[in-house]
């Protein structure tokens, strides 16, 4: 089990080529990286470097062409598919750029969904969903719809659902990329206040170095290698 001294994630020699005519692209080349209980990591690299490649290798919706990804100290890279589903299910959590919420479902609703998918009876659901938007400034906003949502609300609401169960794990790539500064700057706070609050590891590809500053960790991709930023 991961804990103090141990990455709950562990990225270990991981190489990921993509074909390209006669020749392969390599974007990541023996990479290695750590994320601990209650860190908050940015990635920082240019677009084209890996970064998105990246997490979903350390999500595991990627395999690596070479290389271990181990969570909690597990190998998984050999684990059948249906316990990989368990692992992104019950141990990470996703954000992304785009909110991906369902439009015709209410914001607690959304939120709900994950848990209720988990096991969850849909009262339990209803009263940790309702806690997490609460937490986030959304107690007033639980009964809209996405399109009666703002853009910064919308990804208040992509923030909650990836926290409805509870991740050990948060993965999320660019997930301020598409608000106004003002917005991404909110939505930042209560990204990493939640991180704070929660205690687990979170990895946050972004672009914004001002928001990359206030994390524990910055670090980059070179010549497909994780690189730790000072």
């Amino acid at each position: 089990m991961a804990d103090d001294q141990n990455p709950v994630l562990f990225l270990q020699a991981v190489d990921r080529r993509y074909p390209q005519g006669d020749t392969a692209l390599e974007i990541l080349k023996g990479a290695e990286f750590g994320a601990w209980l209650g860190q908050s990591v940015a990635l920082v690299a240019p677009s084209g470097t890996g970064k998105s490649t990246l997490l979903h290798i350390a999500g595991l919706l990627e395999h690596p062409d070479g290389g271990e990804v181990y969570v909690d100290g597990v190998a998984t890279s050999k684990l059948p598919d249906v316990e990989r589903t368990r692992i992104r299910r019950t141990e990470m959590g996703f954000v992304y750029q785009a909110h991906h919420l369902l439009p015709e479902f209410t914001a607690l609703e959304n939120v709900v969904m994950p848990q209720m998918i988990r096991g969850l009876s849909r009262k339990e659901a209803q009263v940790r969903a309702g806690e997490l938007l609460s937490y986030l400034g959304l107690k007033n906003r639980m009964t809209h719809r996405p399109a009666e949502l703002s853009g910064g609300e919308q990804q208040r609401v992509a923030i909650a659902r990836a926290m409805a169960n509870a991740p050990r794990i948060l993965l999320a790539d660019e997930p301020t990329g598409n608000l106004d500064p003002h917005t991404a700057n909110h939505v930042f706070e209560t990204l990493t206040q939640l991180v704070r609050a929660s205690g687990l590891a979170a990895i946050i590809a972004t672009h914004n170095a001002e928001l990359a500053g206030r994390m524990d960790r910055r670090v980059t991709i070179q010549d497909g290698m994780v690189v730790e930023m000072t």
